[in-house]
Formats: structure tokens, sequence, C-alpha cells
């Protein structure tokens, strides 16, 4: 059978990234839906629409009957389940081969076989694939888990067996962490995968996340498309990625690629895949997992190969032979990917909702040093809701090498608007200005390692400083041009934060000399006020993109991950400052507040109690993951605001506290 009509069996970006290859290919598209995702993106995209039920994913995207009923109702002849969802479900693809519907993946037999964590790995053992130290049997309760903890060794991962994406893994480093992560991890897993099957594996330290990428047809033809790095992780959720590795050599790489492949064959293994290796400081790479699907991160894959995996993966489902073979398999410059979540980094990365009043990405572009490339499937005006993953885009640069991949994607992220959600540009910003990162030196723990009280916004270099004060200047000196005010030379007293500069403009026709005393440097602004970003051309090549929103004394300006109010005066009227009293904020320690919108699952005190620091309150349940509260000091609860089941806004008081 030839597709000619393809539905795609799931939402957000990777529903409009499968129709957009597969009308390339001249394939009519159909979208399903739910209530909440009415008017989303992937349903204006494609060819038609067809609803399959309720916001909760239960009741709609997970929903195999409606989704075959989706099918027959439009005569699509296959599905291609993008990611999560049913992507790795093998019942699902039973289902459809039962209804002869082509399955864009594996066959429902690899799947049940890497899909299930525990299995996979004696396959893995089975095929050569060097595994990881481990109980992969059942585990009776939280105390057989303290056993098996301490005979594996601290500190080891508590994982779902039937998990992906971060859901139901902890980490644990004592008897009390090996017990509440066996409970959460089962809660997690139950919740969220209907499967709580648990278990336990060493946890690698200093440990790298690679994968590599497969594609194989039903003609026998299994090879590897070179590897991804994907160790900067948040709860065990990739935000960053990148291809190649900068850590591999060309012989572990081959080794890497070799033993994925082996395992492939020993399934049977068809279509796009990803087998993923945790690698030590040694290069020494242990199987992690198989993930029989299309990753979120497949972009730079395509980026560094020139193969589009959408359309190999439905090439083979169309029974063709792939078209070329491992030796033809290229490798070109670098990319990489920054995961754009909605969810706010000052608040540990919690999740946040409601409408992106202003959504303006980079402007895609494809050159021969340059390739700026916008996964997305929202747009401005749509909602970011509690129902689904809280991400808004992925954003992929191409470039011939790191490092200018790296300076490519910092200005493409201060390109980036986002308004009406929390959302994490400033902390993508804030890694590809960091020297770890470009040096390279990744770990799974780079985020706690590098951000261990957490994400509190960029520290300007000198460089960046110079950026932001010159700009504010630059800025002012435009408003004061919009007001019939135009001067050769002019002096601004630009305060940032505890630091102030006097800045000296020289007017020269397009351009302007900007002097800090201890730096000079010529510039051309590209901004008229109501712009919402302004650009600097430095005279010695260098490009700034900030974000700029006008305030009483100044600008509050965004860049580099920085977000800064910035006061911009003319001397004279500037040494007045000192006389102007500061605003104390409220004290809120009495209070715990709930971080993130989300669902009470348990509350684990009473009024009257006598809680101690680090003692569990309660536990929030938000996009399918479950967030433990904690007393940060010894003291007496008052009042319990909520009980389970109440559904909470950001900042809503949960309980109240008293010294004990």
């Amino acid at each position: 059978m030839t597709i000619t009509k393809l539905l795609i069996a799931n939402r957000g970006e990777i529903a409009c990234r499968v129709i957009k290859t597969a009308k390339r290919m001249g394939m009519a598209t159909v979208a399903v839906y739910s209530d909440a995702d009415k008017e989303a993106l992937h349903v204006r995209m494609a060819d038609e629409a067809v609803h399959i039920g309720a916001s909760p994913v239960k009741d709609s995207y997970l929903r195999i009957d409606r989704i075959i009923a989706a099918c027959k109702q439009t005569g699509a002849e296959a599905v291609h389940p993008g990611y999560g969802f049913l992507s790795e479900n093998a019942p699902f693809a039973a289902a459809l081969e039962q209804e002869g519907i082509i399955f864009v993946g594996p066959p429902p037999k690899a799947i049940e076989a890497m899909g299930d964590k525990i299995t996979s790995k004696k396959l893995a053992a089975e095929a050569g694939v060097s595994t990881v130290p481990g109980h992969m049997g059942l585990i009776e309760d939280a105390e057989h888990a303290v056993k098996i903890a301490r005979s594996v060794g601290y500190p080891v991962m508590i994982k779902a067996s039937a998990g992906g994406g971060g859901k139901g893994m902890r980490i644990a480093w004592n008897d009390a962490e090996a017990r509440e992560g066996f409970e959460r991890s089962k809660s997690e897993a139950a919740s969220s995968f209907g499967d709580d099957h648990i278990f336990i594996e060493k946890f690698v330290t200093e440990p790298r996340h690679i994968e590599i990428q497969l594609i194989a047809d039903a003609h026998g033809n299994v090879f590897y498309l070179h590897e991804r790095e994907c160790s900067i992780q948040r709860r065990n959720q990739k935000v960053i990625e990148e291809a190649p590795s900068p850590f591999l050599d060309e012989a572990t790489r081959k080794a890497m690629g070799e033993q994925a492949v082996a395992l492939a064959r020993a399934v049977g293994y068809r279509s796009a895949g990803t087998v993923e290796f945790i690698v030590d400081r040694d290069k020494k790479f242990y199987f992690l997992e198989m993930n029989t699907r299309l990753q979120v991160e497949h972009p730079v894959t395509e980026l560094i190969t020139g193969l589009d995996l959408v359309e190999l993966m439905l090439r083979v489902a169309n029974g063709e032979q792939l078209p070329l073979n491992q030796s033809q398999v290229q490798r070109h410059g670098w990319a990489i990917e920054s995961r754009l979540y909605a969810e706010d980094p000052y608040r540990n990365f919690l999740p946040s909702t409601g409408r992106l009043t202003r959504y303006r990405p980079p402007e895609e572009s494809a050159g021969d040093d340059l390739v700026v490339r916008n996964d997305t499937g929202v747009f401005e005006g749509g909602e970011i809701s509690t129902f689904y993953d809280p991400m808004i885009a992925k954003l992929c640069i191409w470039a011939p090498t790191r490092l200018a991949a790296i300076d490519a994607m910092g200005l493409a992220l201060d390109s980036f608007e986002v308004e009406g959600v929390g959302n994490n540009l400033p902390f993508l910003s804030t890694v590809m200005e960091q020297q770890r990162f470009r040096d390279g030196r990744l770990t799974t723990g780079y985020i706690a390692e590098e951000f261990p009280e957490g994400f509190a916004g960029a520290e300007l270099n000198d460089m960046h400083h110079f950026d932001v004060s010159a700009a504010a200047a630059l800025l002012m000196a435009r408003r004061e041009q919009r007001r019939g005010g135009t001067e050769a030379e002019s002096r601004w007293h630009v305060q940032v934060g505890d630091r102030a500069e006097t800045v000296v403009l020289h007017q020269k026709g397009l351009e302007s000399v900007v002097d800090l005393g201890w730096r000079s440097e010529a510039a051309h602004l590209h901004w008229q006020p109501g712009d919402n970003l302004a650009r600097i051309d430095w005279s010695g090549g260098r490009h700034a993109v900030l974000k700029v929103n006008p305030t009483t004394s100044g600008f509050r300006i965004r860049y580099r991950g920085a977000d800064l109010t910035i006061v911009v005066l003319r001397p004279h009227i500037a040494q007045y400052l000192k006389h102007m009293p500061v605003k104390v904020p409220p004290d809120m320690s009495r209070f715990l507040l709930c971080p993130m919108p989300g669902q009470v699952v348990r509350i684990d005190v009473a009024e009257g109690d006598v809680v101690e620091d680090g003692q569990t309150l309660a536990v929030v349940e938000a996009m399918k993951m479950e967030n433990v509260l904690k007393a940060e000091k010894r003291a007496r609860v008052t009042k319990v605001h909520v009980v389970p089941g109440a559904v909470l806004a950001v900042d809503q008081v949960m309980i109240e506290f008293e010294a004990a």
C-alpha cells in the first residue's frame, strides 16, 4: 500500500513537524485534536481535522479506538504517532495493523521488547551491548527498594519500567531518598503510563547522556546516523542537545553505533529509533534504554546529516528500501537545539500556564554558514494549558563549528520574543555564555552543579555590561531625538544594579561613538521608540540584540540571560538618586505558597503540627510530574488552606506557620 493520506496521532510542534514533511511528499494530512486544542496550530496546518475527545489525554490522545475511528472516517491509510502519547504503545501498533492501517514506526514486538526497560536491558546484554549494574526484577515495596539500593550501592537511579520524558524517575543517595523515590516514581508511573513497575540501577557519577540515532527498513538495512549529546537536563528532562558530541572520539562513536545497530537487529527493528547510553568520564558507555520512536531532539541529527528523518520513516512505512548505507552517512558542522519551555527558571523551572500575548521567533533561514530552524506548535494569542507538556518551541542552529553555533544560538535567543507565560529563555541564554558549556565539559548534573542555589539570572561580564550600558544611553538619546532634541555630544548617568557609569555619546551621522571611559566603540542602533527589539551593530563586527521596554526613568532590558531595570538620567538629575527611599518587599516566610499551577495530591501535615527543616508538607502534581514541597525551617502549622484534589494557582497560599 502506498500512503496517500497520513493521520498524525499527536499534537503541538511534533504534529506540525510531521505535517510539513508529509505535505512536501505529496501526502494529504489529518490532524486529531482535543477540546483544548480546537484552535491549535497543527489543526490549522492539516488538510483535515477530527475531534477525538476532552482535554485530558486519557480522554483524547490516548484513546486508541478514537484514533482508529478517525482513520476510518477520513480514509487515512497510515498513522504517524510523533513522540509521547501512543508512540511507544505496542497494543496501539497492533490494533492499527489488525485494521489494515500502517503504523509509521517499528513492529509491535520490537516496541514491546524495548518499551519495557527491564526486558530491554536483558535483551541488550544478550546482544552484546554494555549495560549498567542493577536490579531488573520485581520490587515489592519501599523497604525492598532500600535493600536493593544498598546491594547495588548508592547512588542509585529509581526508574519506571514503562517510563520516558523524565517521569517516574528519581536519584537516591541514601535510604530515606530511596523510600521516597520509590513511592513517588511508582505513583508517577501509574499516573503517566498506567504501569507502576519500578526498577533500580547504579547511578553513574559524572555521567554524560549520549544517544545514537538509528534508521532501519524491512529489507535488512540498519545503520546509525551518529550521536547526539543530551547531557544538560533538569528533572531528567533534556533542555539543550547538540550533534555531534564534543566528548566522543571516532573509536567510541563507532563502537556505540555498532552496538546500537546490533541491538536493533536483535529485535527485528525498523523505522527510526534511538539507543541511549550513559557515558562516564573515561568514555566507558552503558546501555540506558531504546526509544522506539522519533526523538524530540531529532532536528540536530537532520542538520548535521542533511537527512529528513520523518521522510525516511514514511518511506520505510511504505515498504521502500533506504536510499543510502552506513558509508554514505555524512556528518557536517555542528547543530544545537534549545528547548523553549513554558516554565519559570526563577522558580526552579516549575511549569507556567497562560496565554502567549507575544510570540515572535527569530526568522528561519538556511545559508552556507548558518541555519536557523524553529520547530513550534504555538502561535501568538494561543494558550499554554495545564493538560500537556509545556514545550513552546525547539530553536535549532547549525554552523560549521561548535563555537559558531553557540554564538549564533545566543543571538537567536536574544531575538526570540515570548510574553504572557514564564519561560526558560533567560536560562538558555545564560548557558550559552558559560565557559564550561563552551568548553564542552558537560554532565547530566550540569544544572545542579552550575546553579546549586537555583537560577537567579545571568551575571554580566564586562563586555555585556558595556553592551547594556551603551544600549541604555543610545536608546535614551534616540527617545530625546524624537522629542525634538539633537546633540552632537551628550552625557548620561546609567545605573545597572549597583554599578553606575557615565556614558558619553558622540553622534557621527548614523553612527554614535560610545565612550564609557574604560572602553569606547562605534555603534549603529537599529531601533525606534515602540520597538520591542533593539539591534546594535558594533564597529568590531559584533552584533547585539536586546529586548527593550521603557520605564519611567529608563528601560527594562533583557540580554544574554539578564533581566535588568536600568536607570538613565542626565548627570545633574542623577545626583539626587541617593535621596530616594528603597521599597522593602513584604515578608512571606510564614506562608507555603503553591510554586506552580497544579493539583494537590497529598497534604502531610495538620494544624498544630510542628514541622522540621526538610520535612515533607505536601505533594502537588503539575504537567504529570509530582512535586514534593518541604519545610525550610522548624515551625508550627497554624492553618491549612487547601485539601487534596484542590486545583491551585501559582502563589496561592497553602499553609500558614508561626515560630515553634
